[in-house]
């Protein structure tokens, strides 16, 4: 024990700790440093540092005593069974969540209450919300979490937050009403406080009620579902006005985050899964599930108008400044899983270069000297056939492309993980004389950006097509060396930028893109988690509209294009669009899996 340093002290205090509120002599804390994360009875908090401040002790503690709590009084099948799809509300959902169970922690013990609000501190300073200049840049969950809190534990607005709370706080009490006051009632009931958390999602509009026809009325079933496309439309007209939820409220870090009306309108689809195929932490994948040949007879795909499309270096997209900061905060990231990273990439590199190995043609007349035969050398000093030569062997001249899915749902741990495995692949590639493309794609705004408003003010005709402007970043061009496109790749960090995906037409440009170039071999690999998904279009065309463009995308590609398609989904299935993927549950595996299959295409002929 005199070997124990003060930082084993302390963790084995909070392992302990952390067993008891939990109830559970299974939980394992361990430091990490990055983001903390429970997964299981593991706990990876914060490390505190040697010197082991009590501030960073106390908000080590806190996240450590929220996951312990979360382990005790949460039910993970029950949360995630009526979780609304909707991006922004499926995020309010989660941190509503949070704070029923940290609250009842909170009002518990002082201890636990004191840890938590260190904890929470800490979070909130690197908030949107502690930065929002106006209400269009309060994210809904923070403000939602931070006033629920205060009415449960009874604990104040952080000094940071407050100001950006304000600036929506009336606008939630007047639609809330009494709801935070029942939400209190029924703290100690997740399935009761589930029930009254939903209610508060559909008085904040960001959710519709499942009964909005009378059963007995049939007749005027028509007419209903008329008057509910005209009130969308009339809500789409002013989007902006008034809209809190609207605003800058982009998703937190969850496993289902980015589901819109697609997953609404295929309801029946995402009913097929089945309880068997949930993951870890319950990552069911909910996302309609068609056969990849269930395509409509006689689909076209239409766009309503490109005008407003760009396709975008990522230096042009923020300042070089603001490039290098979040560059530092990438590879701040980058520390914590060097080990890891450096092992995957000498693995790749190895058997990239085994490949690349030179053979030899021996007992040759002429050519260097045979090691082997030197015994015969010495013997026989006249004998003509002690030499190899050195051959060739053919390695295909190849470009890889990495389309990255720069999607809300991505935001988080997911897209941090995907930057850092592509800043990897690219340096390793580079290294092995392969070429590499780094690309993502995204849309401009949310709910259709300029080219909805085109649409209504050309009278909204049906059946537009495609209604967003769509936004596809170049991180890294082919030809240009890793070291002067490295800080690019920070752009996938900045707040904003990712929003709602299109994946079909994502998938036409890159490959056009590898079809211009002169290799022999051409491999694109996609990193998505899940079905495209844009509110815009999907309200105003059939259901399964961006899908069926998708999978006719990825059809064509797959049976005809001499480019090489690989798949890698995000804790969704996207096996049923691709026929070369794999689905990973723990954004952990993403770096691996990416190599493997990398080298798994490379070793094919």
């Amino acid at each position: 024990m005199s070997d124990e340093s003060p930082t084993d002290r302390f963790k084995g205090a909070l392992t302990g700790a952390s067993r008891a509120l939990a109830a559970d002599a299974e939980v394992e804390v361990s430091w990490t440093a990055d983001a903390p994360v429970q997964s299981g009875k593991g706990f990876r908090v914060p490390m505190p540092g040697r010197t082991l401040s009590r501030e960073a002790a106390r908000q080590a503690r806190g996240v450590a005593d929220s996951f312990a709590l979360r382990l005790r009084h949460h039910n993970e099948a029950l949360h995630s069974r009526n979780a609304p799809a909707e991006p922004i509300a499926r995020a309010c959902y989660d941190a509503i969540e949070n704070v029923r169970y940290e609250s009842i922690g909170a009002n518990g013990y002082a201890g636990i209450r004191d840890n938590l609000d260190a904890a929470m501190q800490q979070r909130i300073a690197t908030d949107p919300i502690a930065r929002a200049k106006g209400s269009n840049d309060v994210p809904l969950q923070s403000a939602i979490s931070l006033l629920l809190r205060e009415r449960l534990t009874g604990q104040p607005v952080p000094d940071s937050a407050r100001e950006g709370v304000d600036m929506v706080r009336s606008w939630i009490e007047e639609r809330t009403g009494g709801d935070f006051d029942a939400l209190a009632e029924a703290l100690d009931d997740q399935e009761a406080f589930q029930a009254l958390s939903l209610d508060m999602l559909q008085h904040l509009e960001l959710t519709q009620a499942e009964d909005t026809i009378d059963p007995e009325d049939d007749g005027d079933e028509d007419e209903g579902e008329e008057d509910s496309d005209d009130e969308e439309e009339g809500a789409d007209e002013s989007d902006g006005d008034n809209q809190p939820n609207e605003m800058a409220a982009e998703p937190v870090e969850s496993d289902d985050d980015g589901e819109g009306e697609a997953e609404r309108e295929m309801g029946d689809d995402a009913d097929e899964a089945q309880p068997g195929d949930e993951g870890e932490e319950g990552m069911l994948p909910v996302r309609p599930n068609r056969p990849w040949t269930d395509l409509p007879e006689g689909f076209d795909y239409n766009v309503f108008t490109s005008d407003f499309d760009e396709i975008v270096e990522a230096s042009d997209l923020c300042d070089d400044e603001e490039l290098q900061r979040l560059r530092s905060y990438l590879d701040a990231q980058l520390k914590g899983l060097q080990g890891f990273v450096t092992k995957l990439a000498n693995r790749l590199q190895r058997r990239l270069m085994a490949q690349q190995n030179r053979s030899w043609d021996f007992d040759q007349e002429e050519g260097l000297l045979d090691a082997a035969r030197l015994a015969r050398v010495v013997v026989s000093p006249g004998h003509s056939l002690s030499y190899k030569v050195e051959r060739d062997v053919e390695f295909k001249d190849t470009v890889v492309t990495l389309l990255i899915d720069n999607s809300g749902s991505m935001r988080g741990r997911p897209i941090s993980i995907a930057a850092i495995s592509a800043d990897v692949l690219a340096r390793t590639l580079e290294r092995c004389g392969v070429k590499t493309e780094i690309l993502g794609f995204t849309t401009r705004a949310w709910k259709g950006g300029q080219s909805r408003e085109a649409w209504l003010s050309n009278g909204k005709p049906a059946n537009p097509g495609r209604l967003n402007d769509l936004r596809h970043i170049v991180y890294k061009q082919a030809d240009e060396p890793w070291r002067r496109a490295r800080k690019n790749l920070g752009l996938m960090m900045r707040e904003g930028l990712l929003k709602e995906n299109i994946d079909g037409e994502a998938l036409i440009w890159a490959h056009n893109r590898l079809l211009a170039r002169p290799e022999d071999r051409r491999i694109l690999m996609v990193i998505s988690d899940g079905a495209p998904v844009d509110d815009s279009t999907l309200s105003v065309n059939s259901a399964g509209y961006l899908e069926a463009h998708l999978r006719k995308v990825i059809e064509w590609v797959e049976r005809q294009s001499p480019v090489q398609l690989v798949a890698i989904g995000i804790g969704h299935d996207v096996t049923r669009y691709y026929r070369r993927a794999v689905t990973i549950m723990d954004v952990e595996q993403l770096g691996g899996t990416m190599i493997e299959q990398l080298a798994g295409l490379f070793e094919e002929e």
